[in-house]
Parts: structure tokens; sequence; C-alpha cells
């Protein structure tokens, strides 16, 4: 039973769903023709941080193929394949996909032989060797996804059926009243059986399984050792309450970000999580009915739909983190004992808050379930291992434009040197491994 749950921790933890052995390598302390890092950063002092590599354009998802190849999805420009040397550096960069419009989403199957990609439209497969790191045989595998506002794609392959895939369209709006309905396709996660995909690929609004939907933007989500998955969710901006016949601005600290538990695709359908009319507390002091951080609020409370109402209905986030920090990728470390969040850092706060990843500590439950340590409630269960120095002098300016990193991929590394995170900042998209010293 050690070795199957070994095995589960690794399949989970590898993104491309890896479970081959990589050779490893050392964790290297500089990289010839490697540009500085480009903007100012503090690193936990349990915690060491190295650009392993820059002149990227804008690194939205890392996975690793079968042979410890790192796979690195570039908006706009393609995905990416780095080989590495015995010294821990890469040593080779080819272009494996370019252009199509892809930007976001990247998952390969467990045996590695199949890859998907995402545009704002559209879910692509192929023929995938590791060996060679070219590709062939490209099909469209869903097509028809809604474009808006926010138009990452992610996809997930679904650990012990890979047959399943799992593709996320966010809101077309900020307050996007329709997706309140399943039909529209958006603010969702659905579930394809890429066994049956249909000629010409599957239709996202009208085809599919819906696994979870009210879910705003859940741009990043990932299995645990069970298979149940965990997404961390963008929620509003911009917010007021209207509250007793008083119409109050709380848009600083709330609606706060979540952590959902999204259970496992294998089972778990049509879940609801309350997005439009539900949002979650992070500053109860917002709010004059004693509402706790993590319960759901609605932004113009009646006697027919309230507080009450979505606390009733709609699933609770399993834990929540500060408005609009825009939590964006996440991953677990070996046996799953945290979880690692990049936040991309947030456009409508002042002072601006992100720009960071964070560690969040998970436990093991007797029932051999996983779990966050900390309460629902709580606004301490997570802690910060690299930052901007000062995020609150960071600027935003649309999606990518800031005078700091913003930080999006985060995937560890099957050769042991630790934690790869991305950058898609417009002026150069950078990786960086961050290694925990013990």
């Amino acid at each position: 039973m050690r070795l199957l749950n070994l095995l589960a921790v690794a399949a989970a933890l590898l993104g491309a769903d890896v479970l081959a052995e990589v050779a490893k390598l050392p964790l290297p302390k500089s990289c010839s023709g490697v540009p500085n890092m480009r903007y100012q950063y503090t690193i936990n002092s349990a915690w060491t941080v190295m650009k392993i590599a820059g002149s990227l354009k804008q690194v939205r998802t890392i996975i690793w193929d079968t042979e410890g190849n790192m796979l690195v999805q570039q908006n706009t420009r393609g995905i990416s394949v780095h080989t590495f040397g015995a010294d821990g550096c890469i040593n080779s960069t080819n272009m494996l996909i370019s252009g199509g419009g892809l930007n976001h989403g990247l998952d390969l199957t467990p045996e590695g032989k199949t890859l998907y990609a995402s545009s704002e439209t559209t879910l692509y497969s192929w023929a995938y060797d590791p060996l060679t790191r070219k590709v062939s045989n490209q099909k469209t595998v869903v097509k028809g996804m809604s474009t808006g506002v926010h138009s990452s794609r992610t996809v997930k392959v679904v650990p012990g059926q890979p047959n399943l895939v799992l593709l996320q369209v966010g809101s077309n709006s900020n307050l996007d009243m329709a997706a309140q309905q399943p039909s529209t396709g958006r603010a969702c996660i659905k579930v394809f059986d890429v066994n049956k995909v249909p000629s010409g690929g599957y239709n996202y609004n009208t085809q599919g399984e819906m696994f979870g939907y009210g879910l705003r933007n859940e741009i990043g989500f990932v299995p645990d050792p069970n298979g149940v998955f965990w997404g961390v969710e963008n929620s509003g901006d911009d917010f007021t309450r209207t509250e007793n016949g008083q119409r109050r601005d709380i848009h600083t600290n709330n609606p706060a970000e979540k952590l959902n538990n999204l259970g496992d695709p294998r089972t778990v359908r049509n879940a609801w999580y309350g997005y439009p009319t539900c949002f979650s507390v992070w500053d109860p002091s917002s709010f004059t009915n004693g509402l706790k951080t993590g319960q759901h609020f609605v932004i113009a409370p009646n006697t027919s739909y309230n507080d009450a109402t979505c606390n009733g209905k709609a699933i609770a986030p399993r834990l929540t983190f500060q408005a609009h920090s825009a939590p964006i990728w996440n991953t677990f470390d070996d046996e799953a004992k945290n979880m690692y969040v990049t936040f991309h850092g947030s456009w409508n706060r002042q002072p601006p808050t992100g720009f960071k990843v964070v560690q969040v500590p998970f436990t093991r439950l007797a029932d051999g379930s996983y779990d966050p340590v900390a309460p629902a409630d709580s606004r301490t269960g997570y802690t910060d291992i690299f930052s901007a120095t000062n995020p609150g002098s960071c600027t935003a300016n649309g999606l990518t434009m800031s005078n700091c990193f913003r930080l999006t991929a985060s995937s560890w590394d099957p050769a042991g040197r630790g934690l790869f995170v991305g950058s898609d900042n417009s002026a150069e998209g950078e990786i960086y491994i961050l290694s925990p010293k013990s």
C-alpha cells in the first residue's frame, strides 16, 4: 500500500502525470547565458531561489515528459521544450509547437504519449514522442468555448482514468449573471471522454459532462494523491454591498479568493460553488451580520435571497486568500504535505497585493483524505515563501504588464531540484527554481 500511495503521489505532482524514472540533477547556483533576476524579490529563509530560464514570452504552464524534459506553454508564442545537462542547467531549447493561439492549457497523459494544449476556443491533442521531442497527428478534441474577459483554458488529465480530461472556462465578465445557467458553458469545469470524441471534436457548451460550475475563474486545479482535485479561484472586482438600504464599497478586502475542494471527477457531477450570486468573505469587518471569513454573502441581500440562502446551497471554499491576490496555479509537494499557490497579483486593489508564492500546509486525515491544516475561517492558513519585495508598489496594467514579476506556473521538478515557477510579465518571461534548504 505504501508503494501504491507513493506512485499516486508522483502521478499527482508531476503535472504531466509522469511515473517514469528521471535521473536526479544537481541544483545549480547559476547557469551561463541566463539573465539576472529581472525584479527585486524576497525569499523565505528556509528556501533558496535561482533563475533557470529567461527571455521567454509570458510563461503560463510548466509540465514534464517521461524523459525529464520541461515543456513550457508560452502565451501566443506556443509550446517550447527544454532539455537539461548534467550540471542541472538547460542545454537545449526548441519550439515544439509554434503559434496557433495556444495560451495556457497544457498536459500529458500518464505514459507521456498524448499531449493536450488549448487556445481560448479550442482544445487540441497531438501524439508526442519524448525521445525525439516531436509531435504529430494534431486533432481537435473540444471546440466552441466562449470568448470573453477570461481567456485561459486549463486542461488536466484525470489520474487513474486518463480517458477523461477536465477543461475549464471562466466567466465572460466581472459579474456574468448568465453563467448561473450551466448551459452557457462559462464559469465552469467540464469532463470529456477522449475515447468518444465525435468527428470534428466536442462542442464545449452542449456536450461533455458538468464537473463543477459557479466557478468564476478556476484557473489552477490539481489532484491530490487520492485523485481529488483542488482548485484556486479568482473572484470578483469593484464590489459594493447593499445592506439595510445602505450601499458600501467593500472591494478592497472582499470578496476572498478561494481554495475549493472540487472532488473526484470520476464520481462528482454538477457541483455548484456559488458564482455569480454567492461570494466569500475575506474581511468580516466589512459586514454587519456576523459573517466569518470563508462564509458566503450576496451583494444585495433581500428576503428571498440572502447570505443564509448562499450558505445553505453553494459549496463553501475550504480556505480563502486575500482578495485580489489572483491565484493562478497550484501544486502539491511530495506526499502532499503542502500545496504551493502562485499569486499573479492584483490590479483592482490599492495597495496591490499578491505577486508571490505561498505554502499551504496539508494533512492526511484518519479516513485517508487530504485537507488543509488551517480551519476554514482562517486568514493565516498559508505562508509566503517567495514574493515581490514591496507588493504594494507593484503595478498590474492589463494582464501581464507590471514593474514586478507576475507569477504563474508552478510544477515540482522530477529531477529533484525544487519547485519551478514561471512569470508571464510581458517584459520578460522567466522561470525560477525555489528549493527548500532542508
